[in-house]
């Protein structure tokens, strides 16, 4: 449920980015949604990630979202003014273009720190400090470098991630060290500068298949044809053509399944009383479970796994998270307007705080559509900023 009744815990927090794509602003989409207000500076014309197609259309509403849209000519003096003037009344920046283009507008963090000492400010990078620091990344880049792409694939066939994983995380990364910089800041006074990429990230999440290897002194094997720790622990079909996994995860669940499924010879078979038997058991036991599942329809299958406390999934596609009723229930979806007028629902964060989820609505700004409230809380009087425009420095 969403609760208005008391301010989010960021209020009051204001942050400016200078971010494209999603990495960048994937971090103040976390930070708006928090309560901080995120003033989006956008160049003339507004984000080219607006216009996106394809794989791309979706980027910009959903890591967008009630910012505020300011447009600024970063190349025109008086712009590159206003942009200290507002990097200089933030609490936080956040920027994701290539290494050293800030710098080169005066707007790194050695620029602006002297300004604003009280400054946080976020670098999303494609690499953190050393020799691959000036490379240029993207997340599908990293994911075939870092191996995540190789453990997703069939062996011979890496294969990226289904959605922009790293760059999500990246983005969360860096919310994180914000977080973590504004509790410092309390205490000392001092604003920081704060970096995360898509590099290291992408290490962080195969760290598990690290840790593998230096356990076992074997290396991991790609998903598709990892020796699983279960022996039922994969995706069946169902009657109807459809497809429901399920995972037997203990001896327990065990008993559980074959319960419900009527297996009390099975389940009474000294042979499967533990999950290392079972998994030594496995080639004739998955053969049996797949018969099984095959003679109910998707729908009865997950209604007689909902009553057993098992682990199991129907295969779902993204736009069925529309229709969810789980998601539907517990407001896991707040409601948007997009740029061509259409009404749709978008996950919100997926946190809840003190019994409400935290979100400031669903509001995507049009281009420049808070340019004069935002130049304003700067000081700047009407003609100065009628002015501004006539001069192309702001939109």
């Amino acid at each position: 449920m969403t609760d208005t009744s008391k301010p989010l815990p960021l209020a009051g927090i204001r942050v400016v980015e200078f971010t494209h794509m999603v990495m960048g602003p994937a971090v103040g989409a976390i930070l708006v949604e928090l309560g901080a207000e995120v003033i989006k500076v956008e160049p003339i014309g507004g984000d080219a990630t607006r216009e996106l197609l394809g794989s791309g259309a979706g980027y910009f509403p959903m890591y967008n979202r009630n910012k505020k849209s300011l447009c600024l000519d970063l190349k025109h003096p008086r712009g590159l003014e206003i942009a200290r003037r507002l990097a200089s009344s933030a609490d936080v920046v956040v920027e994701n273009f290539r290494t050293g283009a800030m710098q080169k507008l005066g707007l790194g963090y050695e620029d602006l720190a002297p300004l604003n000492p009280r400054l946080i400010y976020c670098s999303e990078k494609g690499f953190l400090s050393g020799p691959y620091e000036h490379r240029t990344a993207l997340d599908e880049v990293v994911q075939m470098m870092g191996g995540l792409a190789y453990m997703t694939g069939p062996p011979g066939r890496p294969l990226r991630a289904g959605t922009s994983v790293v760059d999500v995380t990246g983005g969360m990364f860096g919310a994180i060290g914000i977080l973590a910089a504004l509790e410092e800041r309390h205490r000392t006074g001092k604003g920081q500068k704060v970096a995360s990429s898509l590099f290291e990230t992408v290490v962080y999440l195969v760290g598990q298949h690290m840790a593998q290897m230096a356990v076992t002194g074997k290396a991991a094997q790609p998903m598709p044809v990892r020796i699983s720790a279960w022996a039922i622990y994969d995706v069946f079909e169902t009657k109807d053509g459809e497809q429901v996994f399920v995972g037997v995860v203990s001896d327990g669940l065990w008993e559980k399944f074959c319960k419900a499924f009527d297996l009390a010879e099975l389940g009474a078979d000294p042979k499967y009383k533990t999950n290392s038997q079972r998994v030594l058991a496995r080639e004739k036991l998955l053969p049996e479970v797949r018969e099984l599942f095959r003679g109910f329809s998707k729908a009865e299958l997950v209604a007689r796994l909902e009553k057993t406390g098992l682990p199991f999934a129907p295969i779902g596609k993204p736009e069925e998270m529309f229709d969810d009723p789980h998601l539907a229930a517990s407001g896991g979806l707040g409601p948007v307007t997009l740029a061509n007028g259409k009404e749709t629902k978008l996950p919100i964060l997926p946190l809840e705080m003190d019994a409400r989820r935290p979100t400031q609505g669903g509001q995507l700004a049009r281009i420049g559509e808070h340019t004069n409230e935002v130049l304003a809380t700067l000081g700047l009087e009407p003609g100065d900023i009628a002015a501004l425009r006539a001069a192309n420095a702001v939109a």
